[in-house]
């Protein structure tokens, strides 16, 4: 393990890897501090630039983006208090009352050093449990394959809470779309209404183009967002004291992101919620959180990035993406014929340390775009939102296009986009349909296999202990998900009965 890191430390190092990285980071850093287009659609729109890239530094570039979009997000959060990322909503409770009474460069700086020991501590933690657990599924057979992803689908769905039915939902739109094109057993055409174009399925990654990009230029075109920018960040560095109230909640978060990092469903937002709660719950003095406390900057930011870092172990390891943003990755290294689960370490070693070891050279690089540069991402803030989206519109489309060079797929892209911003509009979240449509295939080649080998016995699903945990599991999780949602609101109609009397 520590030899093939260190191979790929020295692959890393290569310039042209280094180059990518840089460029992965800077738009990464880009696309947190401009509100609105979030990493998911950025990484939907730059994926068909790997397809002219060799493989290692085209996903060196994606991986930048993911975790960098983190680092970025915290600026626009605390000078505009408008999130750049969903991730740093909690970050605006204490971060934008520390930029109004002047102290925005603390807060800043003391983020962006959190999330550096956060992004380091998450990926030490890919490096050294995503191999083990590739090994574990390595032994795993395609029942126990089956029963893994119904688990992460019923993690998925059950986090969602009281839009759990809703989710479900939209999963299941997104495994019908998975089935559209050439039964891979039967070879006959499924949903493909007689289209040619259909015959191969929907392109996964135009798709998510329409999903994430287009309409997200659509949703911010309408809402126009604007918010007053801190003028006054004050001085870049924090002070011994401000340094000092900051370690705990680092090192706090850093163990809450790295921990739900590894669970399949969980989400950013979660690590850095858990953290702020954990931060109020430790603090001696409460009260001063949500009025420009430090602590409360430090410990989701870090949170964040721990998350972002760590949650590549089940996409590399198992071959399931814990996140929407993680789903259009794995699409982007299949495109590159990687396929994220226990053979990429076995079969492309080189590539996946290289990748792994480039996310260290790229925390190093974040550290280094975000304290010094502080004063020029301020300013990008400037730039009007109604100036950027008929760029990235265009952008998009002509990726799309770039894809397969077909018009049709364009349209792909703009079906999906209006789909989207309707999904987006009526409260429907997209993230499980984008993971079932990345996911999907393998739930049905993995159940079809299983019912091959057992001459169509349904019964060889229930034949291995470890499926029968994962399906109980997962009918637990959905049956709490449905009982607390139900027990929520049955609290709330006591409270309205109380009310009215």
């Amino acid at each position: 393990m520590f030899e093939a890191l260190g191979t790929g430390l020295l692959h890393a190092a290569e310039p042209q890897n280094l180059l990518w990285a840089l460029w992965g980071c800077i738009l990464g850093n880009l696309v947190g501090v401009l509100p609105g287009l979030g990493s998911a659609g950025a990484i939907a729109i730059l994926v068909p630039i790997t397809a002219v890239l060799p493989p290692v530094p085209g996903l060196i570039m994606l991986c930048a983006i993911f975790y960098g979009s983190n680092y970025g997000g915290t600026i626009s959060t605390v000078l505009l208090n408008i999130p750049g990322e969903a991730s740093s909503a909690i970050t605006a409770m204490d971060g934008h009352p520390m930029a109004m009474e002047g102290r925005a460069g603390a807060a800043l700086s003391v983020a962006a050093i959190g999330s550096f020991i956060g992004g380091v501590c998450g990926t030490l933690a890919l490096a050294f449990g995503a191999p083990v657990l590739a090994q574990i599924g390595l032994l795993m057979g395609p029942v126990e394959r089956f029963a893994m992803m119904i688990f992460a689908l019923a993690l998925i769905t059950g986090l969602l809470g009281d839009r759990m039915v809703i989710g479900l939902v939209m999963a299941a739109l997104g495994l019908l779309v998975g089935t559209i094109g050439i039964d891979p057993t039967l070879g006959i055409p499924r949903f493909t209404f007689g289209s040619v174009d259909l015959l191969d399925g929907v392109n996964f990654v135009a798709a998510v183009m329409g999903l994430f990009g287009i309409s997200e230029i659509l949703l911010n075109t309408e809402q126009r967002l604007t918010g007053k920018i801190a003028d006054n960040v004050g001085r870049i560095l924090p002070t011994r004291g401000e340094l000092r109230q900051s370690w705990g909640p680092i090192w706090r978060g850093t163990g809450i992101g790295m921990l739900l990092g590894m669970i399949p469903g969980a989400t950013s937002v979660v690590a850095s919620f858990l953290s702020y709660s954990t931060e109020t719950a430790v603090s001696k003095t409460p009260e001063r959180f949500g009025k420009g406390a430090i602590e409360g900057v430090a410990g989701p930011e870090t949170a964040n990035n721990a998350f972002a870092n760590s949650n590549f172990i089940p996409l590399f390891a198992l071959g399931i993406p814990g996140t929407a943003s993680l789903a259009i990755l794995a699409g982007g290294m299949m495109m590159n014929g990687l396929t994220p689960g226990p053979f990429l370490f076995r079969d492309n070693p080189d590539v996946v340390w290289t990748v792994i070891a480039s996310m260290f050279v790229g925390n190093v690089m974040l550290l280094a775009l975000n304290v010094p540069l502080i004063s020029v991402w301020v300013q990008l803030l400037r730039i009007r939102y109604s100036l950027l989206a008929p760029i990235i519109a265009v952008l998009t489309l002509v990726g799309s296009y770039a894809l397969t060079e077909n018009a049709a797929i364009v349209w792909v892209t703009i079906v999906f986009g209006v789909l989207g911003y309707f999904f987006r509009k009526l409260d429907m979240p997209i993230a499980p349909m984008v993971l079932t449509m990345i996911v999907g295939p393998g739930i049905e080649s993995n159940l079809r296999r299983s019912l091959q080998a057992s001459n169509g016995d349904f019964a060889v699903l229930f034949q291995s202990h470890i499926a029968v945990v994962l399906f109980l599991a997962s009918i637990v999780l959905i049956v709490w998900s449905v009982w607390r949602t139900a027990h929520k609101h049955g609290e709330q109609r006591v409270l309205e009965m109380r009310e009215s009397d």
